[in-house]
């Protein structure tokens, strides 16, 4: 099992269209609730810009692997 902590960066498992987010993009965790059933993740632009501030059930996040590389792409809001 994961072990995902306060400010671990890590990944979205899920699309977030409410939200403009997508599979893949990363977030920082803000809180961990009830021993990591759920999460508030907060979700930023390379400048720093906060995008959202999402509460996530466990299952729809991973922690960050370390063969990982991160990709760039515009936010696209609806």
């Amino acid at each position: 099992m994961e072990n995902i902590k306060e400010f671990d960066k890590i990944i979205l498992n899920d699309d977030l269209p409410q939200s403009g987010l997508k599979k893949g993009d990363i977030g920082n965790v803000v809180m961990v609730y009830n021993d990591g059933e759920g999460y508030e993740v907060e979700f930023l632009t390379v400048d720093g810009k906060t995008v959202a501030v999402e509460t996530l059930l466990a299952p729809q996040i991973r922690k960050i692997s370390h063969r990982e590389i991160p990709h760039v792409r515009e936010l696209v809001t609806e």
